[in-house]
């Protein structure tokens, strides 16, 4: 059986977005005319019948494939192995894309015969690239006689290069790396660019690096990574050479610079190619706007930032009337993401969302409320891209989804497009099917990673997994409404495998309310005791200094570690003392607009977080979280253990945003009155109590 690569383009969307696509959508999706649909579905048709699969039509036109969902898997697994008699359209782009980038200047004729297409054909791809280069500020011009000409600078033609394989080839590099790790990869060319060996090259030595950091990349963030170290490898190997990008001061790079630079040593000791300064600065600047993947790592010393998303969140919840101030998961969601969304905004560096659109159709209320609370809050930027708000509403819908849950089986989401998307899915599928219980998210990478995989009921995907030797469900990372139906039936069909275990416990009736209380209950003590301790310890060992002589800053700090020590709050206050010293290497400790200074680390000598206050006799400058000075008259210190739990990590978010949550707060931290300092953080505890524990 043979199949063109636009007949399985039609299948795929048809298959991913089921009753939604419609001939005339096709069309527009693949960018060819209505009529060549209609008359290729007649051969998808014929196709589907060797799986005993048809092709209906719902009652607004839109397309669908019915059948036993085993034959649509056996398709799904067919379409992945099966060998196209052309050349897919984005690959010939691909082909064009790498054709211009390799010479600024090309004759059509060459060009036409170089892709093996008509001049017809290449000025229709021409005209499209075109208007894809524009938002990477390039531009490709056609001169009669002349030929086609790129303009535009070097680093531009890196991100539009690394944004073409992210936006049409993201899932099929990434199956691609993990076939490499498998050593099941044949090829040793991919995609008509990468080098099979080198790409692994770069892939494992980002991997290494960044495994096990606290800031982890997601997996999108990760893949890009990876795209742009390889293709910077490239660039240099071919004398296209970076231009010093003076927009930036490095120190706002500092870390990131460092982290490429070892990355860049290791490659030139594997390669030829000679990394220049400009080259690692630039990947410092993708580095710094990358998305990271989790909160856990994000520091809790971006009060400014903190304390607007918290405004952020409350707006929109006065907007939609549902209060979602108190979900920290939420808080700490949009903090993780918002840092490095900023960062690429103002560095002018692209964002792609390939969920924007579906995001904005079926959430448009959502979008609003979040659109008009971005702005207001963050009116310093003059167009907040669609693409970033398009992120912020994925953390929103995930929270207002998981308020009601209800659960029997524990399913897997394989979700590769970022932790967003992954929790908005694991929500949706919560409230929406309420016999799944517990979800479990991995990416393609961690699911051969230790995962047993028969510990799950469901397995669900988002991508085409080729490499599975396990049944599983493919689905929209928003879950349509035939994804439901969908799982619904597999469920139906594998209701006795299901239920075997709750046949068991149904003997026993009241063993299962036992043994689900047991394990909620366990998890409440433990939230219980966490929330304690660190309330106590913050209270209890609460210190207020008063320098009477001026003293630098590092004499201050030695003092208040010193006295930390003999009441054995930490040990080696000389390395606890670097740590402070590194961190604000990494950026300013001065909170903007006020006379107070927030030092902060994270240490395995603490043993409890550790909250004090040093008034100095007079003020000296220390730089402000803004980049600019501040004139530091209080000194705050708070230390916490290297690895802290979720509650511990909300208290310390809690005490941080406290700070400049009002005029109020500002004026007592500020105060030099230690009772009314210690008054002021009781009431914060109080309040954080009633609200997450019910007390009254």
């Amino acid at each position: 059986m043979h199949i063109t690569s636009r007949e399985k383009a039609i299948i795929e969307l048809i298959i991913k977005t089921s009753g939604k696509h419609t001939a005339l959508s096709i069309a527009s999706s693949l960018h060819v005319s209505a009529r060549t649909i209609q008359r290729d579905l007649k051969s998808v048709e014929k196709i589907l019948q060797q799986f005993e699969l048809r092709l209906t039509r719902n009652k607004n036109q839109g397309l669908v494939i019915e059948g036993k969902n085993e034959q649509i898997f056996r398709l799904i697994q067919y379409l992945a192995g099966s060998e196209l008699i052309d050349e897919p359209l984005q690959e010939r782009k691909l082909r064009l894309l790498l054709a211009i980038l390799e010479e600024d200047l090309y004759k059509t004729q060459v060009l036409s015969s170089h892709l093996g297409i008509s001049t017809a054909t290449l000025a229709a791809y021409l005209d499209d690239l075109t208007e894809w280069l524009s938002h990477f500020q390039l531009e490709l011009t056609r001169k009669r006689g002349v030929g086609v000409e790129l303009n535009g600078t070097e680093s531009n033609r890196r991100r539009a290069l690394v944004h073409f394989f992210l936006q049409y080839f993201h899932e099929e590099l990434i199956e691609k790396l993990f076939l490499l790790e498998q050593g099941r990869l044949a090829e040793e060319q991919i995609l008509h660019y990468f080098n099979a060996s080198l790409f692994w090259e770069v892939n494992a030595l980002v991997n290494a690096t960044f495994q096990g950091a606290p800031g982890r990349l997601a997996d999108s963030g990760y893949l890009e990574i990876v795209l742009h170290i390889y293709i910077t490898l490239q660039r240099i190997e071919a004398d296209f050479f970076i231009e010093e990008d003076a927009c930036i001061a490095e120190s706002e790079v500092a870390a990131e610079f460092e982290i490429m630079q070892t990355i860049a040593k290791e490659l030139e000791q594997k390669t030829d190619v000679e990394f220049s300064e400009h080259d690692i600065f630039y990947l410092a600047l993708i580095l710094k706007g990358t998305k990271l993947r989790g909160a856990e790592g994000v520091p809790y010393d971006s009060i400014v930032l903190a304390q607007m998303i918290k405004n952020m969140i409350q707006s929109v919840s006065d907007q939609i009337h549902v209060d979602l101030t108190q979900d920290f998961s939420l808080f700490q969601g949009l903090l993780a993401h918002m840092g490095p969304s900023l960062f690429r905004i103002k560095q002018n560096m692209e964002s792609f969302n390939p969920l924007k659109e579906e995001i904005m159709r079926k959430y448009p209320l959502l979008f609003m409320a979040v659109k008009n609370s971005v702005e207001m809050e963050f009116n310093d930027i003059d167009d907040f891209p669609d693409d970033e708000i398009a992120f912020m509403v994925l953390h929103f819908g995930s929270a207002l989804v998981m308020q009601e849950e209800n659960m029997a089986i524990k399913a897997l989401v394989i979700c590769p497009t970022g932790i967003g998307t992954s929790k908005m899915l694991a929500s949706r599928i919560k409230k929406e099917i309420s016999e799944i219980s517990l979800i479990d998210i991995k990416s393609i990478k961690e699911i051969t990673e230790r995962v047993d995989l028969n510990e799950y009921d469901l397995i669900l995907s988002t991508v085409r997994l080729p490499f599975m030797n396990r049944e599983y469900v493919l689905v929209n990372p928003l879950l349509t409404e035939d994804n439901i139906t969908t799982i619904k039936t597999f469920l139906q069909n594998h209701i006795e495998s299901l239920t075997k275990r709750q046949r068991y416990l149904q003997t026993t009736s009241a063993q299962p309310s036992v043994d689900t209380q047991n394990f909620e209950l366990k998890d409440m003590l433990q939230e219980l005791k966490d929330v304690q301790e660190s309330i106590e310890a913050i209270i209890k060992h609460f210190r207020y200094y008063r320098i009477e002589e001026w003293e630098s800053q590092e004499e201050i700090l030695e003092k208040m570690l010193r006295r930390s020590e003999e009441e054995q709050l930490l040990e080696e206050p000389k390395d606890v003392l670097h740590s402070l010293k590194e961190r604000s290497k990494k950026g300013g400790l001065g909170i903007p607009q006020t006379n107070i200074a927030l030092f902060h680390t994270r240490n395995e000598h603490v043993h409890q977080l550790i909250f004090q206050i040093a008034h100095l006799p007079n003020p000296c400058i220390v730089k402000g979280m803004d980049g600019n000075d501040v004139w530091m008259k209080n000194l705050l210190l708070m230390l916490a253990p290297a690895e802290l739990s979720q509650r511990e990590q909300e208290i310390l978010s809690l005490i941080s945003t406290s700070i400049i949550e009002t005029d109020e707060a500002l004026l007592i931290f500020s105060s030099a009155n230690e009772e009314l300092i210690y008054k002021r953080l009781e009431s914060i505890f109080v309040k954080y109590l009633e609200n997450n524990f019910k007390l009254r």
